[in-house]
């Protein structure tokens, strides 16, 4: 390869084992992020040493002493003729960081050479993907294509850190709308789903859809793929075509009719289904929407006994209970605790097994008051409807839609979730051995100040020990300087797209160079600077458009259904079960019901999956006999009175 500059050393701008300098001519295609590669013409221990570099800082110079000199060569006339019996000397100085010495011992400074072009051999020596992409035992996937001059490299992760069990979890910044944070992420999922090694295991994703459509048609074809992004994807070895196995889940509306998601097309129903849970799954996780303040020692202790001793068993105290009660709703833990205060009241008892009647009435307003707080994700019926743990499949997603959810339901229903991946996984009874759990908005869950809360802690517990599980963590934030240190540096893998430059002041960004940190802010769309343990300093790629449709292209091609009735509701929802039942069926069947019964009738339905949809259907309802009119027999009329009875009136 030709030679493209020669390496400099100055006593100002000396050369260290980590920094080196070097000249080009005027036309050379060098700019910041370029890879290099220089041959010494001095042998170390018999050895021309090889180095290669990034170029992080770029310098042009003239011989001018002073800007002076300039002006008055050309007479202070900006457009006149200098004049001047030579052109003024001009250079190009690069300063690059070093990626590898080659060999690695003795570590010196770089000394004098010639400055090539790196080929793709070289980027994968450089960036050491050398050690990870061997033939036959590769764990490489694809991030983007390097690209400077003619070189266009594949940049590829090793895996073992990108998803464990040497390192883990991802970390993407950007500023909103511009540094295609969530079509970074969907590309990723694709590569990943694509290359990861068969000998890793299984692997499929739980995504949390958090605002907007963003991720609500990762199964649909994007509306526009040209034929760069599919060369892109062709050279990296990807499939340019939606995900294949998605499925939706979404809480219901407050109302309860329909789910609470964008993605509510009648196209689109065939894998959207409910998201509920029951006193059981919940009361797990109570302490998420519960006040620290205000549940104090006294309350948790009587929800620890609740939990315990009454959930799902027979209960009876006959000195202060009416009934036996086997609580396994809220419906059911509400009549216990009615059942319960009554008897307190009749003895009038202060206290019940060492709890004061002041905290069971607290404790009985908190928990019975969640169904409230969280109408459509929590039944009072105990109906429940969840992710299939225990049955994930390889190269699946999961999408949970909660954009439109409130902050208490999503944080519940994070913390759940997350929570029951990792004890399956500990179980080693999911389905998968990998889940890549996907949440945008890091600011928000994990905000680096603010009180500690259930899902922060939980989240840097993922962050410090999921990888060993299999856990792995992929979050997304506007501002990485806002989000808990200890959750962006347990992050193994870091990606950049255009950042905001106040965001670049923070000290975080400090070992950036001021040329790397002006080109972070002023990157293109489908550009990211690329953070991993194998790479010595960042690299630049470029990725694909996502092979998905965007959640904007999507709600115009795919418009929210409008609002139903209950009847249109129940037929949509059975539908899914049952392509027989119809509208007029289903007025028919509900006709004498009332909404609660048919609303839990239709969730009973969905949970059950039964053969026969319509008689398991009708079964949940009460059985009732329609009203039918009766001929009025014609009726003998009561004999009047004598007129001359002294007693009539």
């Amino acid at each position: 390869m030709s030679v493209l500059g020669r390496v400099v050393a100055t006593e100002r701008k000396p050369n260290t084992p980590h920094e080196f300098h070097f000249w080009t001519a005027l036309d050379s295609p060098v700019g910041i992020g370029t890879i290099v590669r220089v041959e010494s013409a001095q042998p170390v221990n018999g050895v021309l040493p090889v180095v290669y570099g990034v170029v992080v800082e770029g310098f042009g110079y003239t011989d001018v002493e002073t800007p002076l000199h300039e002006v008055l060569g050309y007479d202070g006339e900006p457009g006149g003729d200098a004049g001047a019996p030579t052109r003024r000397t001009e250079i190009r100085l690069y300063s690059a960081a070093v990626l590898r010495h080659v060999p690695e011992e003795p570590l010196q400074p770089v000394s004098m050479g010639t400055v090539h072009l790196a080929s793709d051999e070289d980027v994968a020596v450089a960036l050491r993907m050398d050690a990870y992409l061997t033939p036959g035992s590769s764990t490489g996937i694809p991030v983007g294509l390097y690209r400077s001059g003619a070189t266009s490299s594949p940049v590829w992760l090793d895996a073992d850190f990108l998803l464990g069990p040497e390192a883990a979890h991802l970390n993407i910044s950007g500023v909103s709308g511009l540094a295609t944070k969530t079509s970074a992420v969907e590309w990723l999922l694709a590569s990943i789903f694509a290359h990861f090694p068969a000998k890793k295991g299984r692997v499929a994703a739980v995504c949390f859809n958090v605002k907007g459509p963003d991720l609500c048609f990762l199964d649909q074809p994007a509306a526009k793929l040209d034929d760069a992004d599919r060369a892109l994807y062709d050279r990296l070895g990807v499939p340019a075509e939606p995900f294949k196995d998605v499925e939706y889940y979404a809480p219901y509306t407050a109302k309860g009719y329909a789910l609470n998601t964008l993605r509510s097309n009648d196209a689109l129903a065939h894998n959207v289904k409910p998201l509920t849970w029951g006193l059981r799954e919940v009361l797990q996780y109570a302490e998420v929407l519960l006040n620290k303040d205000d549940v104090d020692a006294k309350a948790d202790a009587l929800i620890d006994f609740i939990k315990e001793r009454v959930v799902d068993q027979e209960f009876s105290d006959p000195k202060y209970l009416t009934a036996v009660h086997r609580v396994q709703s809220f419906g059911e833990l509400e009549r216990w605790f009615r059942d319960l205060l009554t008897g307190m009241e009749k003895q009038n008892a202060e206290s019940w097994r060492t709890h004061h009647v002041a905290t069971i009435r607290k404790v009985r307003n908190r928990l019975t008051n969640i169904s409230t707080r969280c109408r459509g994700l929590v039944t009072d019926d105990g109906t429940v409807s969840d992710l299939p743990f225990g049955q994930f499949r390889d190269r699946a997603v999961y999408v949970v839609d909660v954009a439109n959810v409130e902050a208490d339901a999503q944080d519940l229903i994070f913390s759940r979730i997350v929570s029951t991946l990792r004890e399956h996984l500990e179980k080693r009874d999911l389905g998968v051995e990998h889940v890549i759990v996907f949440v945008d908005e890091l600011n928000k869950y994990a905000p680096s100040d603010g009180p500690d809360t259930y899902v922060r802690a939980m989240l840097l517990d993922i962050a410090e020990r999921g990888r060993y599980l299999g856990l792995v963590l992929f979050a997304a934030q506007q501002f990485r300087s806002q989000v808990h240190r200890r959750v962006v540096g347990n992050s193994g893998t870091a990606l950049f797209g255009r950042m905001d430059p106040d965001e670049l002041a923070t000290p975080g960004y400090a070992t950036l160079s001021p040329a790397t940190r002006t080109k972070l802010s002023t990157l293109e769309k489908g550009q990211l600077m690329v953070r991993h343990p194998h790479f010595s300093q960042p690299v630049f790629v470029r990725f694909p458009r996502p092979a998905v449709l965007s959640g904007r292209a999507g709600v115009e091609r795919f418009p929210q259904a409008v609002e139903q009735t209950l009847d249109e509701a129940v037929t949509r929802a059975l539908r899914t079960l049952d392509r027989t039942v119809t509208l007029e069926w289903v007025k028919d069947s509900i006709a004498l019901a009332d909404e609660e019964e048919v609303l839990r009738a239709r969730n009973r339905t969905i949970q059950a999956k039964p053969d026969d949809v319509k008689a398991f259907f009708r079964g949940q309802l009460k059985r009732r006999v329609r009203a039918e009119p009766v001929d009025a027999k014609p009726r003998t009329p009561l004999k009047t009175a004598p007129t001359d009875d002294p007693y009539g009136f």
